[in-house]
């Protein structure tokens, strides 16, 4: 049986990283659930298209041993995050992430994913790929210059450009 998965994505999401992961699941039978990182479920792409995912951050908070596996689908997570990093929404997202990778789950995502889950010290000494910009920041993982990186429970990719040579092994993990 597939493991069961939580999407987070941030306002404004990279809409091509996310639709990548859900086309993906869905064509394989993977069950998954999106949850926006922000007050509502109504979010907009980096391009600024509008859309409506299944719930908020807030919701999926405290529910986690549900799911298999969390993606951080990244957008412009980084400056949002700095911008916003006491909203409630931002400390239910760490809080979240910090629960899946204390018990064990697959953490998976691009670009900033791997700043973010070593910024709530679940990746220590794993290596990971992350975006150029994110890189100087892992304090905790091994950063790579990696198109993606597959270390054990953490599957990471440096953009979402990188995401469909990443795909097949983040697949083969959740079956």
């Amino acid at each position: 049986m597939a493991k069961k998965v939580a999407i987070l994505a941030v306002n404004p999401v990279n809409g091509l990283g996310l639709f990548q992961y859900a086309e993906n699941f869905f064509e394989n039978g993977i069950p998954f659930r999106t949850f926006a990182v922000a007050d509502t479920p109504h979010i907009r792409t980096n391009s600024g298209i509008a859309i409506t995912l299944d719930d908020t951050v807030a919701q999926l908070k405290g529910h986690e041993a549900e799911y298999d596996a969390v993606v951080f689908s990244c957008g412009d997570a980084i400056p949002r995050f700095a911008e916003q990093a006491s909203a409630s929404y931002n400390q239910d997202m760490l809080s979240v992430l910090k629960a899946f990778g204390q018990a064990g789950k697959l953490l998976i995502g691009h670009c900033a994913a791997a700043l973010m889950f070593d910024q709530c010290g679940i990746v220590s000494g794993c290596k990971v790929a992350v975006h150029p910009m994110a890189k100087p920041a892992i304090q905790q993982a091994i950063a790579t210059d990696a198109a993606f990186e597959v270390d054990s429970r953490v599957l990471t990719a440096q953009d979402e450009k990188h995401l469909p040579a990443l795909m097949p092994h983040l697949l083969d993990a959740l079956r």
